[in-house]
């Protein structure tokens, strides 16, 4: 044991980690459906602060410590769903050039960057939007684009992390109490 985390809530964090990118891998690049990112961010932290207790054996003990071990594996998830999602974003803000399916007419005519992404917004329709928001320029699309990708990133983290507190709870009220009443509950 370590003097804040059990061991295994530092292993359960690295798995936490693993699950964060293959979660960004499958639902930010191969199927881009942001939205099921958002909504498995809060099981993912139930997983994962569940494992960091039952990973640590966590048989009996004070509350305190399954909590933090639940919020620590969770945490670590969280930062790293967080992370992972506004760098996949700044991937695509930075790198855009403009190119777009043939269905959908011609490639944009932009500067690679903000410009291509801002003209990709104006082309789909949202300039009404943004003009209500307060958008007009490729700078001002910038702030307006990072506030509303911190925010996601954001409301990954907080979810991620309230599900590796509700995990902790859940794995504190379905714990064994000790190894003994394991064994004579299955005698083989």
């Amino acid at each position: 044991m370590s003097r804040l985390v059990d061991r295994g809530a530092i292993v359960a964090s690295y798995v936490g980690i693993g699950m964060a990118v293959v979660i960004a891998i499958s639902f930010l690049l191969v199927i881009p459906i942001e939205p099921v990112y958002w909504l498995l961010s809060l099981p993912a932290g139930l997983l994962i602060g569940y494992y960091a207790n039952a990973r640590s054996e966590r048989l009996s003990g004070r509350w305190r410590r399954i909590v933090v071990n639940g919020l620590f594996a969770g945490f670590v998830t969280a930062a790293t769903m967080a992370l992972i999602l506004l760098g996949v974003k700044a991937l695509f803000f930075y790198a855009d050039n403009g190119y777009r399916d043939a269905s959908l007419g011609p490639p944009l005519e932009c500067a690679a960057g903000p410009a291509c992404v801002y003209a990709r917004y104006l082309a789909a329709g949202r300039g009404p939007a943004l003009e209500a928001a307060g958008v007009r320029d490729v700078a001002s699309f910038t702030s307006f684009y990072w506030s509303q990708q911190g925010s996601s990133a954001g409301t990954v983290f907080g979810l991620t992390l309230a599900g590796g507190l509700g995990g902790a709870l859940a794995y504190g009220l379905a714990r064994p109490r000790s190894r003994r009443t394991d064994q004579a509950a299955d005698p083989a």
